[in-house]
């Protein structure tokens, strides 16, 4: 019997490139509080394999769930957003 795992895909604005064939993405949700029906912003950061640099602070990417490359790191960068 196979087993297939859900690669997850996320989307954020790169916030740091200053690791070697590493950024940092930085991905925003709106969460609704539950009390008080008060809209506001969560971020979290990932840290994602860009094996070539290619990436820039402050552009838009697509990235998926792979498999660990370090203890922080278990993210690849697919491509660029427009």
């Amino acid at each position: 019997m196979t087993t297939q795992t859900i690669k997850r895909k996320l989307t954020g604005t790169v916030v740091s490139t200053k690791m070697d064939k590493t950024i940092v993405v930085s991905v925003d949700r709106t969460v609704v509080h539950p009390k008080y029906g008060k809209r506001y912003v969560q971020s979290r950061k990932y840290h994602v394999h860009d094996e070539h640099g290619a990436y820039k602070v402050g552009e838009k990417v697509t990235f998926q769930q792979c498999r660990p490359y370090s203890k922080t790191k278990c993210w690849r960068v697919l491509s660029k957003q427009a």
